[in-house]
């Protein structure tokens, strides 16, 4: 029977009439993000799909069903914990005992003053050290942190923005010091300063000094370390400040094409410079959303990459992503049920192709991860890897009548957001005018009213909360102020075991290499090597380039 068969369509009349007459439950039929979900999609509604400019093969543009021909029956995603608290010397013992529980990348969590360009004797640390993430001042802290994980076996991921050029320089340095050739070396720096802007809010400078950095970072990568992710442009922070998945979808895909207009601009190919970037989403509770959401990123980016920036290497075309389970879901009431949602997440990811995955532990509500709560979330990967079979087979939604057109809607959806971004002037000025912080600002609003309101269910929050108060759930507790005096203490003696000079000099080159629009890595790199420290890198930008304050949106 053909799709247009008058048999086919008086068929589907005769199911609607019945469906009418059946009615349906009391229930919010909306994905998360609030778009409204058809009851059936069947052959008769796909009116106009092309399969072969809509899909392709896995492998061939526009990469729709994966960017690899062999997808996991090849190999399996990266199964990353992202681990940091307290000390390095802490943090170094947790990723010793994840890599012999099979974990097969490492990724690092940085805390508050070091995300922000502080070191911990800082005012600002005050209460916030290694209390959300590991503590890193100088190249002596990431020395630590490394110690007895040799770098050209493992593959690292680092959470880290205003400050990444820092981080990713003393990483270099612990290289060298292994003597691992920076082209061997595999991992990624988030490096994402657009997203700062948009969602987080986390930063040292302005957008435009921030881009330059940014650019500079691509520059260098290109030129030294060729299989390193310079970028991890992240939709995850915008979607866990609130966005829908559409929102996520587009304003990460801005974000990315900002950045390669800027290295375009630089006067780097982009068959240089773009297999080095890679992405990073969030996996929601709407697992039919979220693989139409990262099949959509996949086509629009090949899109771009080809048909606007000229890219003429397929390499240059694929997206290639990490995914992380949404923290934001998860729920300090009957935190047990988390590990459900992690598995639905992390499906969710894998169903849509991800390269790389993090699984959220089941006390992310209540605290940083146990060692008991870590090794559940691992284990979450690891039975989905080896015992769901959904990993023997390549996109096994593709062909969804529901998927297909969801992935239509969504990518339609971003597009249409593109345009508006380019109403706006261009991403900087739309990020300088609020735009972006407010569609996710009334996003939040109305997933908060609904839930406020019953109309969308949380289980455990306002649905089936018997037992509330029965869980008892032992949580790692981090000591700041223990954390703050150790890490005080080696800044007194890294400061006074350095050469002053040679900090100083080194500072001084920094500044001027600022000041004089140069490529500012070599410089950053001979700061670190120095043993400055990240505190006092920052403070140089700070003073040529003052901070920067955003308008409050309302």
């Amino acid at each position: 029977m053909s799709d247009d068969s008058p048999e086919l369509g008086s068929a589907r009349e005769a199911w609607e009439e019945a469906y009418e007459q059946q009615g349906e439950r009391d229930a919010l039929f909306e994905t998360t993000s609030g778009k409204e979900v058809p009851p059936l999609r069947g052959p008769t509604d796909q009116e106009g799909f092309d399969p072969d400019g809509k899909l392709s093969q896995p492998g061939e543009y526009p990469f729709t069903r994966g960017p690899y021909e062999t997808m996991y029956r090849g190999r399996l995603w990266t199964m990353r914990q992202f681990a940091g608290f307290g000390t390095p010397e802490e943090t170094n013992e947790r990723y010793h005992y994840l890599l012999e529980n099979g974990q097969t990348g490492l990724s690092v969590a940085f805390d508050m003053p070091t995300l922000y360009g502080y070191d911990s004797d800082s005012e600002y640390a005050l209460g916030e050290v290694g209390k959300c993430g590991v503590a890193i001042d100088s190249l002596a802290d990431m020395e630590t942190l490394f110690e007895g994980i040799p770098l050209d076996e493992v593959s690292t991921s680092m959470t880290i923005n205003a400050p990444a050029p820092m981080l990713w320089a003393m990483y270099l340095a612990i290289a060298e010091k292994q003597d691992v050739p920076f082209e061997e070396l595999r991992g990624t720096i988030q490096n994402d300063m657009l997203k700062e802007f948009i969602a987080q809010k986390e930063w040292v400078m302005g957008p435009e000094p921030s881009m330059k950095v940014v650019t500079d970072t691509i520059e260098y990568a290109v030129e030294n370390t060729p299989k390193w992710n310079v970028l991890s442009i992240s939709g995850y922070h915008i979607r866990e400040a609130g966005s829908t998945a559409a929102q996520e979808l587009a304003f990460t895909l801005a974000d990315g094409m900002e950045y390669a207009r800027w290295a375009a601009d630089r006067g780097l190919e982009p068959d240089e410079f773009l297999p080095q970037f890679s992405f990073f989403f969030n996996a929601h509770n709407d697992l039919f959303e979220e693989v139409a959401k990262y099949r959509a990123a996949r086509r629009i980016w090949a899109d771009f990459t080809r048909n606007e920036l000229g890219a003429e290497n397929p390499r240059s075309w694929k997206l290639k992503f990490h995914t992380q389970t949404a923290g934001c879901s998860l729920t300090a009431q009957q935190p047990l049920n988390n590990i459900v949602r992690t598995t639905v997440q992390a499906l969710a990811g894998v169903l849509g192709g991800t390269q790389s995955l993090h699984t959220n532990s089941y006390d992310e509500a209540l605290a940083l991860p146990s060692e008991q709560a870590a090794r559940v979330a691992l284990r979450t990967q690891q039975i989905i890897a080896h015992e769901s079979g959904v990993a023997n087979t390549i996109d096994p939604l593709g062909g969804s009548y529901y998927v297909e057109w969801l992935t239509d809607e969504l990518e339609e959806e971003a597009r249409s957001y593109f345009d508006e971004i380019e109403a706006q002037g261009g991403l900087i000025p739309a990020v300088e005018k609020g735009f972006f912080q407010r569609e996710i600002a009334q996003a939040s609003h109305t997933y908060q009213q609904q839930t406020d309101e019953g109309d969308r269910k949380i289980v455990g929050v306002n649905a089936f909360t018997e037992g509330n108060d029965e869980d008892d759930i032992e949580v790692l507790h981090i000591d700041a102020e223990q954390a703050r005096e150790r890490q005080n203490k080696r800044i007194e003696e890294v400061k006074a075991d350095r050469d002053e000079k040679e900090v100083t000099d080194a500072l001084h080159a920094f500044e001027a290499a600022c000041k004089e629009g140069e490529n500012q890595m070599p410089y950053i790199l001979d700061c670190v090597k120095a043993y400055a420290t990240v505190g006092e890198m920052c403070e140089v930008w700070r003073r040529v380039y003052g901070e920067y304050r955003e308008d409050a949106v309302i």
